[in-house]
């Protein structure tokens, strides 16, 4: 495990929040700038990317060890919770931008420990959340609050043809944090593990409406 190492790209003027996304396995923290310029072409917004913590020896980097889809490596996962904890308390400050203002997404992977750091019982909850092909992790040392009222607002995206992490995750997912009375919006392309352009509408309107940004 290292430390966390951050991209930021820096919003054109005052900044009117901040959208941080994590990547996937065997990535690292350019991979989804690209997207950050899609989700924010205007630059209103700060763009922050960490790299995750753990290096296999594969190439890349990763968030937790993967011993079947759907249930991370407990050891490996809860430290990279801890890491992350402590990165987003010091973010707000860095960055010039309030909690209440960032918006959490990730892919894959990073979906995975975007919503683990979204949702988590112990955290204030960001101003959105944007789910891109993974699950809800549960993990027995990691509660999550699924029925606060200031839970945020969940926009989920899948593939329904991924031969990775099925699309029976982004289902169940979006079953549960139904259940639960979240605000959620579900969108399912047929499209492999990517991030399809047809999903980038959906989310660019969740930054929007949760920013209360045009």
């Amino acid at each position: 495990m290292s430390g966390i190492v951050e991209r930021i790209r820096p919003s054109r003027g005052e900044p009117e929040g901040a959208l941080v996304l994590f990547h996937g396995r065997g990535a690292d923290e350019h991979d989804l700038l690209p997207i950050i310029e899609v989700l924010d072409p205007e630059q209103r917004l700060v763009g922050v990317t960490p790299r995750a913590p753990l290096d296999l020896g594969t190439g890349g980097w990763h968030w937790y060890v993967v011993p079947r889809v759907g249930y991370p490596d407990e050891p490996t996962f809860m430290a990279s919770v801890a890491l992350l904890d402590d990165w987003l308390d010091g973010l707000p400050d860095r960055i010039g931008v309030p909690e209440e203002r960032i918006v959490l997404g990730g892919f894959s992977q990073g979906c995975v420990m975007a919503y683990a750091m979204a949702l988590a019982a112990n955290r204030t909850p960001p101003a959105a959340l944007l789910a891109m092909v993974g699950f809800v992790p549960h993990v027995a040392q990691h509660p999550l609050d699924l029925v606060s009222d200031d839970r945020p607002p969940v926009t989920i995206v899948h593939g329904s043809i991924d031969p990775v992490i099925d699309v029976s995750f982004g289902r169940a997912a979006r079953d549960e944090l139904l259940a639960a009375g979240m605000d959620v919006t579900y969108r399912e392309t047929p499209v492999t593990h990517t991030i399809d352009a047809a999903w980038l509408p959906d989310l660019r309107h969740q930054i929007g409406m949760a920013l209360r940004i045009d």
